[in-house]
């Protein structure tokens, strides 16, 4: 079992950034997939961004690309998301996800983490 905790969430102004970071405990997640979705108010949860387990394959949501980061620390068992050029639009509860082998950017992760607020005024 592997329980995921998310952290770095917050209030911040439009243009600002976040980094969000992700703690995995309960086992390794070193050849795990790692990805972060997103649920806004009244809207569906959302894929974010995801890393391959050695760091060497990223995907992006088209709408942050060239504003979020995703990486990796596998010695220290965590993942994470830099937020830049934040917009409100960004507004979400953010959420970690875990799944050994392949990255995907569906849904079909095993673990999830209970989700981080971020939001951003205008």
């Amino acid at each position: 079992q592997v329980q995921l905790v998310e952290s770095g969430g917050g209030l911040v102004q439009a243009g600002g950034s976040l980094r969000l970071s992700c703690a995995a405990s309960g086992r390794t997640v070193s050849y795990y997939a790692m990805a972060w979705f997103r649920q806004a108010p009244g809207k569906e949860r959302e894929f974010v961004s995801a890393i391959s387990w050695n760091g060497e394959t990223t995907y992006y949501a088209d709408s942050v690309k060239g504003r979020f980061t995703v990486s990796r620390h596998n010695a220290k068992n965590a993942v994470y998301l830099q937020m830049n050029s934040l917009k409100p639009e960004d507004t979400a509860v953010y959420y970690c996800a875990a799944r050994p082998g392949s990255i995907t950017t569906m849904m079909d992760y095993m673990f999830w983490g209970q989700g981080t607020q971020v939001t951003v005024s205008s």
